[in-house]
């Protein structure tokens, strides 16, 4: 809380020095001074990617059909800030490659492309490996990662997928658990031993069917390591690591079809979200960053970087002064 609560006295003050238009927006019904009018918000996009601007983010989501992030109008969203630091290095791969093969990799030789809402064509899309409903789209209603990199590696191709966080306190809970779905017994989640070996009957997802809603495929791609199943407490999923969870089992899928020579699943983090980091520990994960790929057995790679550590990598590499800039924006927009 304390991280969310500075964020929002920054972006306060930064926004009454950038934007002109000071008038409060409303979101989820609630109406906040860090919270810009819908139609504002290309405001809060560096400059470089406006709908004005040779790489436009606009015309990036119109012409891939990916509707963006309904909270993007809040100066704290974590979709801006994602397009905001990574979307602009489409082009200049070559920054991106070295800091992924440093971060994620060493397998990582250069970067073909970075793609916003990331949802691969079939089979390996969400609908297929996930079950997920086939009314879903990129940024809505499915697994979509927040930012891919598809990369090459010395053998073929890599498919790096990053989930992006800025203020978020958690991953989230299952949607299995939620009131509304009328899970009859959510507590079973609780006991990770007792799900695990049973979970045809204990794993709700596996048994909810409403409508045109299908049981999701997330446990046909995961197998818990055996140091998994002395440390998890509860379901992984249940109450913090939701998209954790689907993003690591879409991983997993993708990476067992053998298209790709290397995938990973990764979290973009912000370092002083000490709430985040420790969103698992009610599951007996101390910090996600180290506590996560040991629960896992499968081919998929897990890696955590965080946003000051690609800021600093661009500043460090950037000896031309191209990215200039941008550095001066992440500074006083983020604290980066």
């Amino acid at each position: 809380m304390e991280f969310n609560e500075k964020m929002v006295r920054r972006q306060l003050a930064w926004r009454k020095k950038n934007i002109g238009d000071q008038r409060y927006g409303t979101q989820r019904g609630q109406t906040r001074s860090w919270i810009l009018p819908p139609e504002l918000w290309e405001e809060g996009l560096w400059p470089g990617i406006r709908g004005t601007s040779a790489h436009s983010l606009p015309a990036y989501l119109a012409r891939e059909k990916i509707e963006k992030d309904k909270a993007v109008h809040n100066l704290r969203s974590s979709w801006a800030q994602c397009a905001n630091l990574y979307f602009p290095f489409q082009r200049d791969r070559a920054m991106l490659a070295g800091f992924l093969k440093q971060h994620v990799s060493s397998r990582v030789e250069s970067v073909e492309a970075v793609e916003l809402e990331y949802a691969a064509p079939p089979p390996l899309d969400p609908q297929t490996l996930l079950g997920e409903p086939a009314s879903g789209q990129p940024g809505a209603n499915q697994t979509s990662p927040d930012v891919a990199f598809i990369v090459r590696t010395a053998k073929g191709r890599g498919l790096i997928l990053a989930e992006n966080k800025l203020v978020e306190h958690s991953f989230y809970g299952c949607s299995g658990r939620k009131p509304e779905v009328h899970n009859p017994n959510a507590k079973r989640c609780l006991n990770f031993g007792r799900l695990y070996d049973d979970l045809p009957h204990q794993c709700y997802q596996l048994q909810w069917e409403q409508g045109a809603r299908k049981n999701r495929k997330y446990w046909d791609h995961l197998r818990i390591s055996a140091r998994g199943r002395k440390v998890l407490r509860q379901c992984p999923a249940a109450t913090g690591g939701y998209q954790l969870f689907r993003q690591q089992a879409l991983a997993e899928g993708i990476a067992a079809a053998g298209t790709y020579d290397l995938v990973a699943s990764c979290v973009a983090y912000d370092e002083r979200n000490s709430a985040l980091i420790r969103c698992l520990r009610p599951a007996g994960i101390g910090d996600f960053r180290t506590g996560w790929a040991p629960l896992f057995d499968g081919k998929a790679l897990f890696a955590a970087f965080s946003h000051q550590e690609w800021v600093a990598w661009v500043k460090d590499h950037d000896r031309k002064g191209r990215w200039a800039d941008w550095l001066l924006y992440v500074s006083g927009r983020y604290g980066y």
